[in-house]
């Protein structure tokens, strides 16, 4: 008994020295009144909030999108939330995914008139849904080029400047469906689960130049991209999602930005989120020791957990696939 008592304190004392020692490994966080912050995709939905979000913090918005109307639109929507008068919202129209020579240009702009990038958030992207056989090639090509590509071009573009400065945040913003692959997203997740490998490698570059890297992985979100992402969902999709809500936007911005001021290097939402960020930790980069005990302690549960999860999903597939054959049988026997 004496020893289980010993044994017990042992391991809560080791737990407090992990909870001591942690803040002294972080990295210091990103001060952002005053900071110069990129969002791309910046005119709606994710960006446009995470770009509210550091505006009301203090810092210079460089919003970056393809549609000039929305963004001028967007600009003035954000201005109310100036907490001073040197404050401003630079608008740029370009497609990040098409030339990097005219990205790199745009941004080099950007900086001449708000100063080098103290953070970039890579909001850009899109998505179509769909079963595998029926989608064309060309969407999974321009899948790709947006959700991919489109954050490569802007973050290649600030990253030199971040490394003669010896500070910086990169957020890339993948999703849940970059986590974990679901039927009819066999386009849209492949591009998310590349931002996660481009992060890990990229994190492991500029560590030592006080850089740090954040993929976050949001839910289900009310945006006007989720809203037209519903119109072409299967119904095997539809009634997978169901088993989880949807956020609202602002929501998700807050904690996008609170975790990349932090320098965390995976952001989630809710309790699925956690399990998910637990069970896809695999080598990705700890900011704490505490996270890293976390998923130590976790992985086994939530993979016991998962394995329900996939259950479902799998029997909901099943059962689609039936009726739809009972239905197409009946159709030819009228």
């Amino acid at each position: 008994m004496l020893l289980l008592l010993l044994a017990a304190a042992c391991v809560v004392a080791f737990v407090l020295l992990l909870y001591m020692v942690s803040p002294l490994i972080s990295p210091k966080p990103l001060k952002l009144p005053g900071a110069h912050v990129v969002v791309t995709g910046g005119s709606s939905g994710i960006g446009k909030c995470v770009a509210i979000e550091c505006y009301k913090q203090g810092a210079f918005i460089t919003l970056i999108a393809r549609n000039e109307s929305k963004l001028l639109q967007t600009k003035k929507e954000i201005e109310k939330y100036s907490v001073n008068d040197k404050q401003v919202v630079l608008c740029i129209s370009v497609d990040v995914s098409k030339d990097y020579g005219h990205v790199e240009n745009v941004l080099k702009q950007a900086q001449e008139k708000l100063g080098p990038v103290d953070m970039l958030i890579n909001c850009a992207g899109t998505s179509v849904t769909g079963k595998y056989e029926d989608l064309e090639v060309s969407c999974f090509e321009r899948l790709m080029a947006v959700n991919y590509l489109g954050s490569v071009y802007p973050s290649r573009a600030v990253i030199a400047t971040m490394k003669e400065r010896r500070m910086g945040r990169i957020v890339f913003v993948s999703s849940q469906a970059g986590q974990l692959g679901l039927f009819g997203y066999t386009a849209y997740s492949p591009t998310k689960f590349a931002l996660r490998g481009l992060a890990e490698a990229l994190q492991m570059e500029v560590k030592p130049y006080n850089i740090y890297v954040t993929v976050a992985y949001p839910p289900d979100t009310d945006t006007p991209g989720f809203a037209e992402e519903i119109k072409t969902k299967p119904l095997e999709t539809k009634l997978i999602s169901e088993t989880s809500s949807v956020c609202q936007a602002e929501q998700v911005a807050r904690v996008i930005v609170k975790d990349a001021i932090q320098g965390n290097f995976n952001s989630f939402m809710g309790s699925d989120g956690y399990m998910l960020s637990i069970l896809t930790s695999g080598m990705s980069p700890v900011t704490a020791i505490t996270e890293g005990l976390q998923q130590v302690v976790c992985m086994g549960i939530f993979r016991i957990i998962g394995l329900f999860y996939l259950g479902s999903f799998d029997s909901i597939v099943r059962r689609c696939m039936i009726q739809r054959e009972k239905s197409e049988s009946t159709d030819k026997t009228k």
